[in-house]
């Protein structure tokens, strides 16, 4: 299941990050989103959603939910 099938609200684990590019990932990774790492939908926009990691929120965009595997 992938970030965009979360329920707002609840707190998912992050299993896996989908993607080839390594530039996505090292960014994701400064977010502190990493296998492991708990991650939260908080809310849903046209085109993404923010998400909650650590103490920090951020707006992230389809295709990057699409390759964060919870």
């Amino acid at each position: 299941m992938t970030l965009l099938d979360a329920v707002e609200g609840e707190e998912y684990i992050v299993k896996e990050l989908s993607t080839d590019d390594e530039e996505l990932e090292a960014f994701l990774f400064s977010l502190g989103c990493y296998s492991g790492e708990p991650i939260t939908v908080v809310s849903r926009l046209k085109g993404g959603c923010v998400v909650s990691i650590k103490d920090g929120r951020y707006n992230i965009d389809t295709d990057l939910a699409r390759a964060i595997s919870i």
